[in-house]
Formats: structure tokens, C-alpha cells, sequence
């Protein structure tokens, strides 16, 4: 049974959330969610790789979870009598890679959902392919098909994300429609039961986009993040879905509150991020002091009035573009100190986060 914001809801499938959207989208947006910046272009597609030549390796990280790792985000894979939960799934041709190692990992258990942390390709690309090769089980444990006709797992989301996909509908970033979530949920929280174990699922609003979902498998005691946390540079802030500085500062310390540390801030929950290695709670207080320090320093510039240039030729990231920065590529330290200042000149999206 699922629960949200602690009580049982009753899920709704895709033609229903269509209408949802269609009337939200009619009456200027969805109640409560950070409107998408206008005019803005997101940044170029990053260069993808030969996905032939890329192997999916996977690492257990505690308790039932394990991590993969191959083109994309990460993905996080809980194991249990019950079935498989999986949370991200990469680039579509990742998929059949990605299904080689889970079925290497559950010894042929069926998988019963995807969790999407976000909407972008390399995180939800290989849903169709994972969904079919899964089995939902509805009431009566029986295992089947859904009965609204969404073939194999259930694919679970923010509300938000869908409705970014919907309004990208027939333009260069649609999304291909079997790969959106089959059931969404709506606030603050959604909560399973799954392989005898709490799973819990926070949503971050406007923070890497206004659709973040990080994921708590409490008696592993394993966090997958999703983008709101990286170990591999700056974080993308998806301004044109949301995105902004301070939802993700927010996110982090919401991190920070679930962590519990072994000893001497090193062990205890593991931290699964969107991109990079397995963390701990220490490295997210070191990446989330690092945010705080630079949003402070170019918070200080906007206030003084001071263009995007100046604020650029300042450099308030330099003490950490050794570890963070990027001159090339998908997501430069240029263009992050752009969301980062359009994103506080604008106005805070999340309030301040401390």
C-alpha cells in the first residue's frame, strides 16, 4: 500500500494526469510549483558516448541496496523476497545493460518499480525497456498487468515531472511517451513498504528542477539523491524547469537532516548521488558549505548591483573550480554562476536557505 503525506491515496494513471494538466496548464501553471523561466535556452545536450563501449558495473553499498554505474546518472537497485525497486535508469541504450546487471544482482526476482528522481534523459531514458521487462502487483497480490493497460512496473514521480514532460511534448526535448512515469504523486512525501523495508520519498521543490525526488531506504539506511547532489562538479540548476540555488541548498541540508553519521562524520547513512561516487554525510556538508559560500558571495554582488560580467570577472567560485570547474562542455563553471546570479537577481524561488 502506498501513503502520501501519510494517508492512502488512490493512484491515477497517465490519461488522467493529462487531464490534470491540461486544466493546470489552462489556469497558468500548477498551484504551488515554481514556474519555469521563460526565454531561456538549456544548456547543449552533452556528447554522448559510445554506448557500446561502456560496461555497467555494480557496487553493494549496505543493507539491500546496490549502485550502478555506467553512461548517465546513477542507479540505485533495492533487492528483496518482495522483487526489485529501481530508482533512475539511465540512457535508453543503457537499458538492456542495465538489465543484464540487475538480473545478475537479483537472481531472477521480477522488478516491481522505477522511481524517477527527475525527468532528464540520462536519468529516465531506459524506463520503457525496465518497465516492460517488470510486473506491478495490484490488489489481491496478484501479479500482473496494469489494468489501465500500463504494461510491466510501476513507474512512480513527482507530479512535476510529468507535467514538464507534457508541456515538452513536440518540441526537441520531448520526451518518448513510454518512458513517463505511470503513477505520480503530489507534495511533499510518498511512502512504500517494499522487501521489508521502509521506503520514503521526499520531494525537493525548485531545486535542481521543481521535480526532484530523493529517495530513503531507512533500515539500509541509503540515500539516493538524484541531482540535487553530485560529486563530479557544480550542480546543474534546470532553470527553464524550475531549477535554482537556494532549492538546492534547501535539499541538502533536508539531506543532511536524514544522515547520521558512524563516527567522526565518516559511515553511517550512505549517499548515493546523481552522478559520482558513494558518499557519506561529511561530503555532503562539504559540497553543501561550498554552495553556501559561493550563493553568499554572488548574493552580496547582486546586491551591490553588479552586472553578470562583473560578477563573472570576480571569480567567486575560484577556490573551488580545481575540485568543481569546468571550461568545456555540458555544464561550465560560466554557466552556473549565470543560474546562479539569474536565479537570486530574480528573486528567491525556495527562500533562503540556511
Amino acid at each position: 500500500m502506498q501513503h502520501q503525506n501519510g494517508m492512502t491515496t488512490a493512484l491515477s494513471g497517465r490519461s488522467a494526469w493529462l487531464l490534470a494538466a491540461a486544466v493546470s496548464l489552462a489556469l497558468g501553471g500548477v498551484a504551488g510549483a515554481a514556474q519555469p523561466a521563460r526565454g531561456r535556452q538549456a544548456p547543449a545536450a552533452p556528447a554522448q558516448p559510445d554506448f557500446s563501449q561502456v560496461q555497467v558495473t555494480a557496487t553493494r553499498v549496505q543493507g539491500n541496496v546496490y549502485m550502478l554505474e555506467g553512461a548517465g546518472g546513477n542507479v540505485t537497485v533495492q533487492v528483496g523476497e518482495q522483487g526489485v525497486l529501481v530508482v533512475d535508469t539511465q540512457f535508453a541504450p543503457m537499458a538492456d545493460k542495465l538489465l543484464a546487471e540487475i538480473r545478475k544482482i537479483a537472481g531472477g526476482k521480477p522488478i516491481r518499480f522505477v522511481i524517477d528522481t527527475h525527468g532528464h534523459p540520462d536519468h529516465v531514458g531506459g524506463n520503457e525497456r525496465i518497465r516492460r521487462a517488470g510486473a506491478a502487483v495490484f490488489g489481491g497480490n496478484v501479479e500482473n498487468d496494469d489494468p489501465r493497460g500500463e504494461q510491466g512496473a510501476v513507474v512512480i514521480a513527482h507530479e512535476n515531472v510529468q507535467f514538464a514532460m507534457i508541456k515538452a511534448e513536440n518540441t526537441p526535448q520531448a520526451t518518448p511517451a513510454g518512458n513517463w512515469p505511470t503513477e505520480t504523486y503530489s507534495g511533499s512525501q510518498y511512502d512504500l513498504f517494499f522487501n521489508d523495508e521502509a521506503v520514503q520519498m521526499f520531494h525537493m521543490p525548485a531545486a535542481h528542477t521543481d521535480g526532484d525526488t530523493i529517495v530513503f531506504f531507512r533500515k539500509s539506511d541509503v540515500l539516493s539523491t538524484g541531482d540535487v547532489f553530485v560529486t563530479t562538479g557544480y550542480p546543474y540548476i534546470d532553470r527553464g524547469n524550475g531549477g535554482h540555488i537556494n532549492g538546492i541548498l534547501e535539499a541538502l541540508n533536508r539531506i543532511l537532516d536524514i544522515t547520521v553519521p558512524r563516527d567522526k562524520q565518516e559511515g553511517g547513512t550512505m549517499v548515493i548521488p546523481g552522478h559520482g561516487r558513494i558518499s557519506d554525510e561529511g561530503d555532503v556538508v562539504e559540497y553543501r558549505d561550498m554552495l553556501t559560500i559561493i550563493r553568499d558571495r554572488i548574493d552580496a554582488m547582486v546586491k551591490k548591483g553588479m552586472t553578470l560580467e562583473q560578477v563573472k570577472a570576480a571569480r567567486p567560485t575560484r577556490d573551488y573550480d580545481a575540485r568543481y570547474g569546468a571550461t568545456s562542455g555540458f555544464w561550465t563553471t560560466d554557466m552556473f554562476i549565470e543560474a546562479v546570479y539569474a536565479g537570486l537577481r530574480g528573486g528567491s524561488q525556495a527562500g533562503a536557505a540556511q
